[in-house]
């Protein structure tokens, strides 16, 4: 758990901040996920910088660009008001690269990018993945399941919230796990 005010607030995209479209290459599927908006902003609002960290394996299987990955994220920055950094890894899983969650890279990027410690930024994510990526990079995550989420990886987790507002307050709290 972590103790005090987390120096920054990492979201997964996909079933997260958003509903999960598979292989998403058009900005005029983005719709938000129930609450994430206001959730977003309550974190804008403590003050946190926030990034967005997004396994987009699309690319690598040839299924999207990364332009249309640009242009996704660009229509999610426009809905939110915009994130003070998008990492985003390109790969697919078996190119074992540092970046794909569940490895650190992204969470560890992010935070160079924001100026902050790892181990003071919560991911909050919708699968085990986003969980692992946090505590790789010696943070601390908040899980939101979704359907798509297996019951192992909520068992696994350390704080587990019903709703992106709650793993908000979750987060800013310093409950995270």
């Amino acid at each position: 758990m972590t103790s005090g005010t987390p120096a920054a607030v990492l979201f997964d995209r996909d079933g997260t901040l958003v509903v999960d479209v598979p292989y998403n290459g058009d900005p005029e599927l983005v719709a938000p996920m129930p609450g994430a908006i206001d959730a977003v902003a309550a974190v804008r609002a403590a003050g946190l910088p926030i990034g967005v960290v997004s396994n987009q394996s699309g690319i690598a299987r040839g299924l999207l660009t990364r332009e249309q990955v640009d242009a996704v994220n660009a229509r999610v920055d426009a809905l939110f008001g915009g994130f003070d950094t998008w990492q985003v890894c390109p790969h697919g899983p078996e190119d074992g690269c540092d970046c794909r969650k569940p490895a650190p890279g992204m969470v560890l990027r992010a935070a160079a990018a924001l100026g902050v410690d790892p181990a003071r930024t919560v991911v909050i994510g919708d699968i085990g993945a986003d969980v692992g990526a946090a505590h790789a990079a010696g943070g601390t995550a908040v899980l939101v399941p979704t359907p798509t989420t297996r019951h192992e990886e909520v068992a696994a987790a350390g704080a587990v919230a019903p709703d992106l507002g709650t793993a908000v307050r979750i987060a800013l709290a310093g409950d995270a796990a």
